[in-house]
């Protein structure tokens, strides 16, 4: 499948039923077009299974509730939808996308209560994240945005509104020759890049920033048991800029962006030793197993 995402054949599964792919569409007056109503996963099938799938679909529905709005559909429901437009489009290797988001109806302001709430879920091939910089290693930039306060937002909902910063970041890193940016948060913490949580190695340990203004992404927690297993000891913890310069390595994790090596961020080099060479390959053989 290639082409401009709303040019493409197949069928995308909405609100109960296989739509082609070009007719998924919505009205302008779509409430989460306005205020950010949404919420959404990514996935990733391998070998005809999605990964931690169940988890996914549980998150979403917690990321509607933060929200404060009801998936019109049971997560059983969502599981089944997924096995249904991955056979629809003849896939087992590939990206899903599963949204949920408040519509066009009676409310067009601020509030939306009387709003119906749609779901939809599309499916499609989709390579390395960051292309080959999963073999040698991805470049960052640092974002002038900081991860906001938990007093500010659902920072822990996987919400549409919270990527805005992340899509300026990224931009920005890309005009730079970089694959992606990392963020502080609020406090001046190293927080995550821009769709990834991420990871340091020292003196044989792991270093991770507490996840306490930001997703918990599924992928790092998967990590974190793989490394436990493997009995290297994980430090959750807040991670200051400046300690970056004694880190001897760096990967990023993500539904998408799997187990990414980092060779730079802004300043501070690292090499794609073989902590971060194990781990990528590990969860590779996992997921695929």
């Amino acid at each position: 499948m290639a082409g401009a995402y709303d040019d493409r054949d197949g069928t995308i599964w909405m609100d109960g039923k296989l739509v082609d792919w070009r007719a998924a569409n919505v009205h302008i007056l779509t409430h989460a077009m306005h205020y950010a109503s949404s919420v959404f996963e990514g996935e990733r099938c391998y070998n005809g299974k999605i990964f931690l799938s169940r988890k996914h679909s549980e998150r979403l529905h917690y990321s509607a509730s933060c929200l404060d709005f009801e998936i019109p559909y049971t997560v059983d429901q969502i599981e089944a939808a997924k096995a249904e437009v991955l056979a629809a489009n003849d896939l087992t290797d590939a990206y899903v996308r599963a949204v949920a988001w408040r519509g066009a109806g009676e409310d067009m302001g601020v509030s939306s209560a009387r709003n119906p709430v749609h779901l939809a879920i599309a499916v499609w091939g989709w390579g390395n994240y960051y292309g080959d910089a999963k073999l040698k290693g991805a470049k960052l930039d640092i974002s002038k945005w900081k991860r906001p306060s938990p007093e500010t937002i659902p920072v822990h909902a996987k919400a549409a509104g919270l990527y805005m910063i992340c899509t300026t970041s990224k931009h920005a890193a890309e005009a730079k020759g970089c694959s992606d940016a990392l963020f502080m948060d609020y406090r001046g913490y190293v927080a995550e890049a821009t769709g990834a949580n991420i990871f340091f190695v020292k003196d044989g340990e792991v270093h991770t920033p507490l996840p306490d203004c930001f997703l918990n992404g599924l992928t790092r927690q998967t990590v974190i048991g793989m490394l436990e297993d493997k009995q290297i000891k994980v430090h959750e913890r807040h991670i200051m800029p400046e300690e970056m310069e004694g880190f001897e390595q760096c990967w990023l994790t993500g539904t998408a962006a799997e187990v990414t090596p980092v060779g730079q961020i802004g300043d501070y080099n690292f090499e794609v030793g073989a902590i971060t060479r194990d781990i990528s390959e590990s969860y590779e053989k996992m997921v695929r197993s």
